[in-house]
């Protein structure tokens, strides 16, 4: 998908992407072979980078390496990560290796692989507005081109039929913790940027994370394993009522197809939100072999007498939080189940405290007397992942991972991203130069649509009945 040279800049274009995180490479990727697609993809920063503060060696990534940027939709496409170890001379060493979870480095080292090679993706652009022109039928998208040290050099507007936002997370800090994070002194670090302080924390004389997650599973289990034995001076905490392992059986991950996607969307809104609330353990629990490991370190350090002087509690909310001087942190802990409260006292924390959806409201300010919203404020997004929008707004606004509200907890999963991109295309295109696929999951979400969907080519041929007299 070359652009034309010399491009009219006033041509509208039929497709512009905001952000380039994982949703939006794989949307660029599928649309790259669809020639006759005029499309860019804008992101502020300088290059491609996934979760690099949490590269942390040995972590994988917590779906099969099946779920890239574009294998579940296209297994053919020359962006799948089979090609990129073929193009790397690496394929029988991971054949040999028989991983079926690929290590987080070699995800983000596979995704930087194929955003170095995709004409589409345009990096140092920030976006700055969304607007709909009625007297054209075209979306305006307002850009800041950005210097090497992110300086503002230039300004620019591009004309477009549609638009896909996919502008990702941020990382979430609680309200009692957010004066602590911008003050001097103490390390206070969200969990996304652990890697750029670890030599910090590791040298801190305590340290607490905080967070029952896989990030804080993560960090605990680094931080534990390069300090010394019998001085770690460690605490764990999280408000989850256990350190829980994630749902991983074979029917739960069905909850992570297109099928239950579909049935998620079709569901009133109040059900939705009260799904959600209650399938934390799906998307936010602890993979097992995490924990599993967090023991056996733990129980190595018993060998020769003695227990680690580490402190693994769930159950517990922080309150409050404030500093003592410049050397320590004091934070008010509060345990659910017991009703009691105490202080912690600690030389540095760890807020492994997950992620929020980037609010959409201030890059699509312009679309918001054209937006419909529901009942808590939130846009509406149909089923093909765009927007509910004025019918006059003839053109589409998709979005990617954004959608956790109407589409369900696959919402941010990478193992859907591929089908999800290949859905917007179909639905952009109007041609299905993705087929969706018939069936996705043994599992019955409902009882309106209660009946098997066979594929086609597995249906039994039917049989021509006899007539005498031939």
């Amino acid at each position: 998908m070359t652009n034309p040279p010399h491009r009219d800049a006033a041509s509208p274009r039929d497709l512009v992407g905001i952000g380039i995180g994982p949703c939006n490479l794989s949307l660029a990727a599928l649309a790259h072979p669809l020639a006759e697609l005029d499309a860019v993809f804008y992101d502020q920063r300088p290059g491609f980078h996934w979760h690099p503060g949490l590269l942390i060696e040995g972590a994988t990534v917590q779906v099969p390496f099946l779920a890239d940027l574009v294998t579940l939709a296209d297994p053919t496409s020359p962006w799948s990560f089979l090609n990129y170890l073929k193009a790397r001379d690496r394929l029988f060493p991971f054949y040999f290796a028989e991983r079926f979870h690929i290590q987080r480095t070699e995800y983000d080292a596979y995704c930087r692989w194929v955003a170095q090679s995709l004409p589409a993706l345009s990096f140092g652009h920030q976006v700055d507005a969304v607007r709909w022109n009625p007297e054209r039928d075209v979306f305006e998208v307002d850009f800041t081109q950005l210097g090497a040290e992110g300086e503002a050099e230039a300004l620019g507007r591009t004309y477009t039929r549609n638009v896909v936002i996919g502008i990702g997370t941020a990382p979430h800090v609680p309200d009692p913790l957010k004066p602590l994070v911008d003050a001097p002194g103490v390390p206070v670090i969200h969990a996304a940027d652990y890697l750029d302080h670890r030599s910090a924390l590791l040298a801190a004389d305590h340290v607490t994370v905080v967070g029952s997650g896989q990030s804080g599973a993560e960090v605990f289990l680094d931080l534990l394993r390069h300090r010394p034995a019998g001085r770690e001076k460690l605490h764990w905490i999280g408000r989850s009522e256990a350190f829980a392992p994630m749902e991983y059986s074979k029917l739960g991950l069905e909850h992570f197809t297109p099928d239950y996607t579909r049935y998620f969307h079709s569901l009133a809104e109040p059900v939705r939100d009260r799904l959600i609330a209650g399938q934390w353990q799906l998307h936010k629990g602890i993979d097992a072999g995490t924990l599993a490991a967090i023991h056996d370190e733990l129980y190595r350090r018993t060998l020769h007498g003695g227990w680690p002087d580490a402190v693994l509690t769930p159950g517990v909310l922080v309150r409050t939080a404030g500093r003592i001087a410049t050397t320590k942190v004091e934070l008010h802990l509060e345990h659910v189940q017991q009703g009691t409260r105490t202080r912690l006292t600690t030389g540095a924390v760890v807020l492994a405290t997950g992620y929020r959806e980037r609010s959409l409201d201030r890059i699509l300010a312009g679309l918001d007397p054209y937006m419909r919203r529901d009942s808590s404020e939130r846009p509406r997004i149909d089923e093909e992942f765009r927007l509910v929008l004025d019918p006059s707004v003839t053109g589409s606004a998709y979005v990617q991972n954004a959608e956790l509200h109407t589409h369900g907890v696959g919402a941010p999963d990478l193992g859907l991203a591929a089908w999800r991109s290949a859905m917007i295309l179909n639905s952009l295109t109007g041609k299905d130069p993705y087929p969706p696929a018939t069936r996705t999951a043994f599992t019955t979400f409902g009882l309106q649509d209660a009946r098997p969907r066979i594929p086609r080519a597995r249906q039994a041929p039917r049989l021509t009945p006899l007539v005498e007299g031939r």
